[in-house]
């Protein structure tokens, strides 16, 4: 197993829809976690995730024997820059994720992913040659129409999921990008924030208040999960972007949202209005049509 893996690390194997599930269903389940964890500045927990996160990988690096291609990345300018670059993009969503939920915008969030898949789609058409039938098409109207229902009634919260969407989008479109497996990449991702991280948690324990590490074990505990909680999700989602087209992991990710979006309602007791609720109908529409797409294709190609 090892040696096939080494052998070529970067090269995609099996569908990718396993991969994508998992992680979307772990990023939707993600709230639950961060309001735990509000007590954290946002700041300092994401500087958190990015120190507990390397340690993680590098085990990984370790176990799966791609150290060769870790080497191998961090001596090539192109594709270490382009890591530099995904670092920063997923930086920074983490940041502005973390905040919000936080400061109880979850339903914020939740339309920022929602307006991410049709972002993606629009990637993938613009960057990477993918087409869409007419099928396809009318799905991405129908949760557009969504979509612009929603943001008709949120203007004030528009800036922070469309932050979401475009950080994300674009993480993952250069991901696709690079030849690199998703553990030697998601390990170079955390090495070039590495200092920053580690600038931003010393910072804080140089606080009066001190780090949050020391803020009682439950806290501790809760911080120290952030390493594999950060790493599992994104090894599945680089991994699914290096086998799916990235259309099809668009609509995947409705998943994630659509389960933020339930969190928001019934265990954050946000309040839901006309538009929100219009727009939940509009998108599990465009999902279903999407899906009805897919499966009349494979049933096609097995005839």
């Amino acid at each position: 197993m090892a040696s096939s893996s080494s052998s070529n690390p970067a090269a995609p194997r099996g569908s990718g829809l396993p991969q994508a599930f998992a992680a979307y269903a772990i990023w939707g389940l993600l709230p639950i976690y961060l309001h735990a964890t509000r007590g954290v500045p946002a700041a300092e927990f994401v500087g958190w995730r990015v120190v507990l996160t390397v340690p993680v990988c590098l085990g990984l690096i370790l176990a799966t024997g791609q150290a060769g291609e870790l080497l191998g990345v961090l001596r090539d300018p192109r594709r270490l820059a382009a890591l530099g670059l995904s670092a920063a993009l997923i930086g920074a969503n983490w940041l502005i994720y973390i905040a919000a939920i936080q400061a109880g915008h979850v339903l914020a969030t939740s339309m920022g992913y929602y307006i991410n898949p049709l972002l993606n789609i629009l990637l993938g058409t613009l960057f990477l040659g993918e087409r869409l039938a007419p099928r396809q098409w009318l799905a991405v109207a129908v949760a557009a129409a969504g979509v612009m229902v929603l943001a008709s009634g949120a203007q004030t919260a528009v800036w922070l999921s469309l932050s979401l969407a475009a950080t994300f989008g674009f993480y993952g479109l250069v991901r696709k990008l690079v030849p690199v497996s998703a553990v030697t990449g998601l390990t170079v991702e955390t090495l070039v924030l590495l200092p920053v991280g580690l600038a931003v948690v010393g910072w804080y324990a140089l606080q009066p208040a001190g780090t949050s590490l020391t803020h009682g074990p439950g806290t501790a505990a809760l911080i120290i999960a952030a390493g594999p909680i950060t790493a599992v999700p994104l090894l599945l989602f680089a991994a699914a972007t290096r086998r799916l087209p990235y259309a099809t992991i668009g609509f995947i990710q409705f998943m994630s949202p659509t389960l933020v979006f339930i969190q928001g309602i019934w265990l954050f007791h946000e309040p839901i209005n006309q538009r929100q609720l219009v727009c939940f109908a509009l998108i599990w529409t465009a999902c279903a049509i999407y899906c009805w797409d897919l499966l009349l294709r494979r049933r096609q190609a097995a005839a």
